[in-house]
């Protein structure tokens, strides 16, 4: 019979830490903790094999699985000397998910499940404590019906908030036993009113209905887009963890909270969390509650006067102290954990790998290196190279002028300027109409997600440093500052107030997610600043990959920065984004637009120089690093005029009427551009252009080698050949004009010319046109658009559909398709290599700064990738890792 139910507890346990993918990260890591002897309350897992088969079947369970939920269950029993749905003793149980990917809030928990009428009465005996039964009774009717019944918690809330307003009363936990056995009676009403049925009372049906529940949320509108976001495939499911509740929420003498072994904002080696007395779990990470303090350091330093766990409960926290040092230890990782403290005995209910920023992962990594519980090699593969981008982009200038208007936690660093948004949805919208946005909230939930992913950054008035804000936002990499106290947010107006200012939406704010800072309007920023801990990483990195990084530039600004970042050439100057630069426009237009061959040649005399003269500047940035120069690629209506000025414009260079210049234009019109005159066959058709450019590439090489005293070595690259013949053709012409140069320079030039492999035909033909090619850059976006023949322009709307409903797992334009485009790439690197035994490969398309395609492209024996300047760090991070495998 196949086993589906996994229990731990009582120092021993059925896996442990390397069964994630069968029992989920929660459930693998319970087991590994029971196994190490740590206090954990007994419970039992079922396995992600569960939710496979309860989907596959239609969403009925398993067979056996009932009885096997049953035996466990007993165990737990026998364990915790309780019994589940008993009146007098009840057990009473958690039910949490647990997929082996962490994703933070965006499936289902419920807590204190067992309670009834009957048990709660029994636990207000047993406990000697009738308001924490009371309270434990209200919390479950309200977790329950949200997530198993269908009932908005809203519903519950208010009536939570009317009772408090009514008692002249502030916190929860201000209410009195009575107090909560009324809520009690107005949920269970509420419950009747929203759902059309009574609460359930049989103990067994709750618990089948949060278990279902459980496995319901894995395809919840949240998880789903969590998954989508972060790569997670469908088909991995989620386990459910069962475990005996053990309660913070008792009085004074119990607590829970949240902690990381270091700091996961900065790195900094510190214990860090935070924690709420007389509360349950959701209390902290909701922001229902603001927490305080796990230790004294940390109360001191933000000038807190309410007391830390250091000292309200010193035996515990140290305890807890030793504990986080033994878990960091042995997972040789910062740990983020969860703890209850149950009248004054601590447990632990979960570990796992933090969620941290990138400055975080970095400075973790290399000290953790340092410090030998990592070696170099293990060190770059902690860091996810696409985090890098929250450390590559601009932060405010400290010297800039700024109006603070309040300030909040430093939940998620960074800073950001952005239009001010109440709404998730709003946020997502007005993002896709290309406006920068901040979302501000009162909290987040799971279900704002979408629109933290499409804001800039976030705000929240409510909420600590392990609120669902501040945990997601420091994951998407995202500025966020939480708990802002003082801002008073009216949804219904669109408003946020400050003392006597107030934000409307629409009105722009900057955050300053480092310093918890919330300022009026834009303030000015600054270059970020690559050196320590991340000179460090990439200095290993460096060491250990073998794939050469290049960049992706046309200007000289562009080139400089990927130089700062470690770039070591140019795999890809694009020409003709020089061409549209407003001081030779007109010249290009005259070109295209000329009759003959006598007219384009003037145009094309007047383009030279300053062609010419942007090689000059991009092979003196580079020095003696290698310069990939592409042949002009795109169809030439691209560059034609649209405007009547613009016409004008042209009309009086040219002489040419308005209407004769719309007429010639109308005649370069093409239905499907992307498949016409373009790349390779405007060169065959008027050679003149290429020779032109060739021109200037060869006299810009001859001039800064005679400066620099050095020979500098230019790669032409000729785009969208479908066959040798084509290549042979444009070669010699490009030879000829190179030994033209050399002549009338007196100098030996020394050059390559290859081509861009982007054509399936081309791909199959790589053999044949290695004879003469010497080297191929493989041309993925177009080779990508050509193989599943559709437009990366147009496909951004039925993609989605295709990824949501499982036929492709990635955006194919975002990720090499390793199974058709990537097979074509390494059909035609291996014909290409078996001609000429030393052709140099590379990658430019957009992939060349995606690790999984930088994964492939290392296995398959590629020289180099090349990507935008601001991926390069990314790009040489993810070769070292696809080095280490």
């Amino acid at each position: 019979m196949t086993k589906w139910v996994y229990s731990f507890g009582g120092g021993r346990a059925d896996g442990g830490a390397d069964d994630k993918n069968l029992l989920g990260g929660k459930g693998a890591n319970l087991a590994e903790m029971s196994g190490l002897g740590l206090p954990v309350p007994p419970g039992f897992t079922l396995s992600t094999e569960v939710c496979t088969a309860y989907y596959d079947q239609g969403e009925t369970y398993p067979d056996g699985l009932r009885d096997q939920l049953a035996a466990a269950l007993a165990a737990v029993e026998q364990t915790v000397g309780a019994t589940f749905g008993d009146h007098d003793n009840p057990l009473l149980v958690s039910v949490r998910s647990g997929a082996r990917a962490s994703m933070p809030g965006m499936m289902d928990t419920v807590l204190n499940l067992g309670l009834n009428d009957q048990t709660a009465a029994g636990l207000a005996t047993q406990s000697g404590n009738e308001r924490f039964a009371w309270d434990s009774y209200r919390r479950f009717i309200q977790m329950y019906s949200d997530v198993v019944l269908g009932i908005d918690h809203f519903h519950f809330e208010e009536l939570l908030e009317i009772h408090k307003e009514n008692k002249g009363l502030q916190l929860d936990t201000d209410l009195s036993a009575e107090d909560l056995r009324d809520l009690v009676g107005q949920f269970k009403a509420k419950v009747e009113e929203e759902g059309g049925g009574s609460f359930p009372q049989d103990v067994n049906e709750q618990l089948w209905g949060a278990v279902g529940a459980v496995f319901g949320s894995w395809q919840n509108a949240r998880a789903v887009t969590y998954r989508r976001l972060h790569d997670i495939p469908a088909s991995w499911g989620t386990a459910v963890n069962i475990q005996a509740m053990v309660f913070g929420n008792m009085g004074d003498d119990s607590a829970t909270g949240v902690a990381f072994t270091r700091d996961p904002s900065t790195g900094e080696r510190r214990f860090f969390g935070e924690y709420l007395i007389n509360a349950q779990g959701e209390d902290v990470v909701a922001g229902i509650r603001t927490p305080q303090h796990l230790t004294l350091a940390a109360r001191q330093a933000a000038n807190d006067d309410k007391p830390s766990l250091e000292e309200v409960m010193p035996q515990v926290f140290s305890e807890l102290e030793a504990i986080y040092q033994r878990l960091e230890a042995h997972y040789r990782d910062m740990q983020d954990i969860e703890f209850t403290v149950q009248n004054n005995i601590l447990y632990m209910l979960q570990t796992r790998s933090g969620k941290r920023t990138a400055e975080a992962a970095i400075r973790i990594a290399v000290e953790m290196a340092n410090e030998g519980l990592l070696d170099r090699r293990e060190a770059i593969q902690r860091v996810d190279p696409n985090s890098l981008d929250q450390l590559l982009h601009p932060t405010l200038d400290p010297d800039a002028a700024r109006q603070i208007i309040t300030r909040g936690l430093p939940a998620s660093p960074g800073a950001t300027t952005g239009k001010v948004v109440f709404s998730a949805d709003q946020a997502e919208a007005q993002a896709e109409q290309g406006e920068d946005i901040l979302l501000v909230r009162i909290e987040t939930s799971p279900e704002d997600i979408h629109g933290m992913h499409a804001a800039r950054g976030i705000l929240t008035a409510r909420g600590g440093m392990t609120s669902h804000a501040a945990v997601v936002a420091r994951g998407m990499g995202r500025p966020c500052v939480s708990g802002a106290g003082q801002l008073r947010i009216d949804y219904q107006s669109q408003t946020m107030r400050i003392g006597d200012i107030t934000v409307a939406a629409g009105d722009i704010l900057t955050i300053d997610g480092g310093t918890g800072e919330v300022m009026l309007g834009g303030v000015a920023t600054i270059q970020p600043k690559l050196s320590g801990d991340f000179g460090t990483l990439m200095g290993w990195a460096d060491e250990i990959r073998q794939l050469g990084i290049r960049t992706n530039a046309e200007t000289p600004a562009e080139a400089e920065v990927a130089l700062k970042f470690g770039a070591e050439g140019i795999g890809l100057c694009r020409t003709e984004h020089m061409f549209f630069d407003a001081d030779r426009i007109l010249a290009v237009r005259e070109m295209i637009l000329a009759r003959d061959l006598a007219g384009r040649e003037a145009a094309l005399a007047k383009i030279l120089p300053m062609q010419r003269q942007d090689f000059v500047d991009l092979f003196t940035i580079m020095a003696d690093l290698p310069v990939t120069i592409r042949l002009l690629d795109p169809p030439l209506h691209e560059f034609l005029p649209n405007s009547d000025d613009e016409l004008a414009q042209l009309s009086a260079v040219t002489g040419a009427t308005a209407d004769d210049l719309r007429h010639r234009a109308n005649e370069l019109h093409e239905y499907n551009p992307m498949l016409g005159h373009r790349g390779c066959r405007l060169g065959i058709s008027h050679p003149e252009i290429y020779e032109m450019q060739a021109r200037a590439i060869f006299e810009a090489a001859a001039i800064v080698g005679a400066e620099q005293g050095r020979s500098v070595v230019p790669e032409v690259m000729i785009p969208l050949i479908a066959g040798k013949e084509e290549f042979t053709f444009l070669q010699a012409r490009i030879a000829v004009v190179a030994e033209q140069v050399a002549g009338e320079k007196g100098v030996e030039l020394d050059y390559l010319i290859g081509t861009m492999i982007e054509l399936p035909r081309a791909a199959l033909r790589a053999g044949e046109i290695a004879e003469a090619a010497e080297f191929f850059s493989f041309g993925t976006n177009d080779l990508t658009q050509t193989v599943f023949g559709i437009s990366r322009d147009d496909s951004a709307g039925f993609l989605e559909d295709y990824n949501h409903k499982g036929i492709l797992d990635a955006d194919p334009f975002a990720t090499l398709d390793i199974d058709g485009v990537g097979e074509l790439v390494r059909l035609a690197a291996e014909r290409g290599r078996r001609t000429r035994e030393d052709l140099k490969l590379g990658i430019c398309g957009e992939h060349g700064g995606d690790p999984a395609s930088i994964r492939f492209c290392h296995s398959i024996g590629l020289d180099y990738v090349s990507c935008s300047p601001f991926r390069v760090p990314i790009a040489r991070l993810a070769a070292a890792q696809a080095a280490v495998g």
